[in-house]
């Protein structure tokens, strides 16, 4: 076991501790080659550093998870097994071992102390400056990348996102494939989901459109021509937590949400029936052109989806 030099006398008779000296063998790395520790330990926090970059890219522009993963899991390693190594191998390898002394100390002892601990901690770091470097740097990029799904997933609130959809008046209807719907394109008893023409695809703007009879339908009072010739469009967002209304029960005239069984009565507005829904689905006002296009007559009587914060 390694020991520390022997306490030196001072002038007025007290022991003093010594100050350690950079050669001094206890002090020296644990690695038989620190030169080639140094290099492994900052190649691995560069690597680590690179990690945390490419991961906070990937996730910045959205892109996919396993990338993230990867770039991520390659992050901590590099520079997890960084600071082990530097930890182990660049460390002064010790043990420290010493008399005991009096437990109160003279003032010269106290002072030569702190001037012993101080220069031991400058000593370890003296030839590291790169490695110093290169931790703080892997570390500041973990810390900002690790926030990034805080500060980005969250997003923006949804103000008034949810208050208005691309339909506009006039609008066509189309399907998937951006075809324009007429009214011979469903039997009595069909459904279909459509969209605003120019916008095939959005969330917000997804529309079941059904066709319950072949005569005019009045679902509430102030909605006399909003069904012509049994066609009806109600919004496909549910009213509960946002999923797709996408199934239409023919014989009990109900659209259903399959995500948490709200039922909606497509004869009375929509309104909700059975199920967490708190409201109906929005209803789309519809007409027939002269060329028997379906195309709205309006936006929605009422803002899409969920309630939330921004709305009353």
């Amino acid at each position: 076991m390694t020991q520390l030099p022997p306490p030196s006398v001072g002038g007025d008779g007290a022991e003093d501790v010594p100050v350690a000296a950079f050669d001094d063998a206890h002090l020296q790395p644990y690695a038989k080659h620190p030169r080639r520790a140094e290099i492994v330990v900052g190649a691995c926090l560069f690597v680590g550093f690179l990690g945390f970059v490419a991961y906070g890219a990937t996730y910045w522009v959205g892109g996919q998870t396993q990338v993230e993963a990867v770039t991520l899991g390659l992050g901590f390693f590099g520079f997890g097994f960084a600071m082990s190594a530097w930890g182990k191998y660049l460390m002064p390898k010790g043990p420290f071992t010493e008399d005991r002394h009096p437990v109160e100390g003279t003032e010269p002892e106290v002072q030569a102390l702190a001037a012993a601990v101080s220069e031991r901690g400058k000593m370890v770091f003296r030839r590291r400056g790169v490695l110093g470097g290169l931790l703080g740097l892997a570390g500041a990029a973990m810390g900002v990348v690790l926030a990034f799904p805080l500060l980005r997933s969250l997003g923006p609130q949804p103000m008034k996102a949810l208050d208005t959809t691309d339909w506009k008046p006039g609008a066509y209807l189309v399907d998937i494939n951006a075809r324009r719907i007429t009214v011979d394109d469903l039997e009595v008893g069909g459904a279909l989901t459509v969209f605003p023409e120019g916008f095939v695809g959005s969330a917000i703007d997804q529309t079941m459109l059904i066709r319950p009879s072949s005569v005019n339908i009045v679902t509430k009072p102030g909605r006399e021509t909003w069904g012509p010739q049994g066609y009806l469009a109600y919004s496909k967002v549910c009213t509960h937590a946002g999923c797709p209304v996408g199934l239409y029960m023919e014989q009990t005239q109900q659209l259903l949400c399959p995500c948490h069984q709200s039922l909606f009565d497509v004869l009375d507005g929509a309104q909700q029936v059975f199920g967490p829904a708190p409201r109906p689905l929005p209803q789309l006002p519809l007409y027939i052109d002269s060329l028997g296009y379906l195309r709205a007559q309006a936006p929605y009587d009422q803002p899409i989806g969920p309630g939330f914060w921004e709305r009353s």
